[in-house]
């Protein structure tokens, strides 16, 4: 019965779409950079000043349970263009000469194209190196984009920064410096490609990656001044950090950038929002914001080991509000993220909904609302989740899983998995490396060891290990993330040995 509730829902939602007009709905994309769960004020943030995307939460429905689909940049964008557990397609890590997204994926801008769909894509793209023209990774080009503007990587210095970056490449081609903040570079380009260059006759798929508010951080000195007060300072020692150790150095100079980096995301995006409405595409356009992981954290000791240094991540000031974790950690404040979403006429507007989504969703949402086939031939993680926006349950074949980023600065501070089952989540370890042992040989041969539960209905902090209370419930789940491991670990070891 609750199947064919939301199929009777979904039915009604698309017809009243439909009606309005003769051709499926406009779909964008906006995905925020290293953005955490509490970092806006519709997310209770006290400090930062976003009220485009407040008005926008307020248009249509602010998930309280989304998640990324990885827990760092690379992982959680290959999950969210192919609907799968971005292990599977060899993303144990961030892109690089060898892990990098396979031209087999088959991503949610090629399937739309099958359905008609002019589909565009703009800035951080980090599933491929786009600068390079020889190595035959394809970039957004080869996977499913019609038009494209983007860098391989953040803005970091040597790429001229976020104020003027000079990596932009455009449909293949360098851009040369832009005289732009990246945010604004990359929605001014969007803006006009949706005004002027597009075809009016299709229905279109825009995804947008910003750099903000991804180190390096460098917010223009408006926005900064808007955080310059006592009442800034006395908020900020309020703030939670997903109760990950921060340096004990004084870094309060730095929280204003970051702050005011956000706010300048939230102009750009509302820029966006409103070329949109100029365009009278608001109503019949499907719009997701988002975050690919959670927020990031300057570097300690404890991270680094005293062996190396990162003094741009000083500026980061993100929290996951009330989770535990940051940024690659499996607990909560790793994955769980903003989420909002705004379809007039389908999804009530200044609606809350606590069904879990996450990113590998994405695809097997949108097609599902447009009449798209799903891919059958290969593993396909998410599923239509479209009920979510309505505040109504999501069946799921498997329970959503989260893995953390194999790399040498990881493996030894945080748990390895996490796993959600309805209002529980299993965090669990793999055995203690042995001296000796190579990373990549314990990744391949350990499974899930020691675990801990958490009850999220009434522990967001995951302060109360309830595992020796449930043993049953945690030999059940430690069952399924073994299999659901070991599976994905597998798949994306053979595609990194192809």
């Amino acid at each position: 019965m609750k199947s064919f509730a939301c199929s009777v829902l979904m039915l009604l939602s698309f017809c009243a779409v439909t009606s309005a007009s003769d051709r499926p709905p406009n779909v964008i994309v906006f995905l925020a950079d290293d953005l955490g769960y509490g970092d806006l004020g519709c997310y209770g943030n006290p400090i930062i000043e976003t009220p485009n995307l407040d008005r926008f939460a307020s248009e249509g429905v602010l998930l309280t349970d989304c998640h990324s689909a990885g827990t760092v940049c690379s992982p959680s964008r290959a999950g969210l263009l192919t609907g799968r557990q971005p292990y599977r397609s060899g993303f144990f890590y961030i892109h690089s000469r060898k892990t990098f997204l396979r031209d087999q994926e088959v991503t949610l801008a090629e399937i739309l194209k099958t359905k008609g769909y002019e589909t565009a894509f703009w800035g951080k793209w980090h599933l491929s190196t786009l600068e390079e023209s020889d190595h035959g990774h394809p970039g957004p080009g080869e996977q499913g984009f019609d038009y494209w503007m983007g860098t391989t990587l953040n803005a970091f210095d040597k790429l001229g920064g976020p104020r003027r970056p000079k990596a932009f490449i455009k449909n293949g081609k360098p851009v040369g410096k832009v005289e732009q903040w990246y945010c604004d570079a990359i929605v001014d380009d969007a803006c006009d490609w949706l005004m002027n260059t597009r075809n009016k006759q299709q229905p279109f798929f825009m995804f947008v990656c910003s750099h903000e508010p991804h180190t390096p951080i460098d917010p223009p000195e408006s926005y900064r001044d808007r955080y310059a007060s006592d009442r800034v300072d006395q908020l900020e020692k309020q703030i939670r950090y997903g109760r990950v150790a921060r340096p004990t150095r004084n870094l309060d100079e730095h929280k204003q950038d970051y702050y005011a980096t956000v706010s300048q995301l939230d102009n750009a995006f509302g820029r966006l929002m409103k070329s949109l409405q100029t365009e009278g595409l608001a109503e019949e356009t499907i719009v997701v914001f988002t975050s690919d992981n959670g927020p990031e954290t300057p570097v300690t000791f404890d991270e680094s080991r005293g062996q190396w240094e990162d003094p741009i991540r000083d500026k980061c000031f993100g929290t996951p509000g009330p989770l535990r974790g940051m940024k690659r950690y499996p607990y909560e404040g790793g994955h769980r993220v903003p989420g909002i979403v705004r379809y007039p006429h389908v999804i009530p507007a200044n609606s809350k909904s606590d069904v879990l989504f996450n990113g590998t969703d994405l695809l097997p949402t949108v097609c599902n609302l447009v009449g798209a086939a799903i891919p059958v031939n290969r593993n396909i993680d998410g599923v239509n989740a479209f009920p979510a926006f309505l505040g109504k349950d999501v069946e799921r074949r498997d329970s959503p899983i989260w893995f953390y980023p194999h790399h040498g600065d990881t493996w030894f501070r945080m748990p390895q998995i996490s796993l959600r089952r309805d209002r529980y989540t299993l965090v669990a370890w793999l055995p203690k490396r042995s001296p000796g042992v190579s990373l990549d040989e314990w990744f391949a041969t350990s499974d899930p060891d020691r675990a801990e539960l958490y009850d999220l209905s009434n522990d967001l902090e995951q302060s109360n290990d309830i595992a020796t209370q449930h043993p049953d419930l945690v030999r059940s789940m430690k069952a399924e993330m073994t299999r659901l491991w070991q599976a994905m670990r597998d798949e994306g070891r053979a595609v990194l040995a192809q």
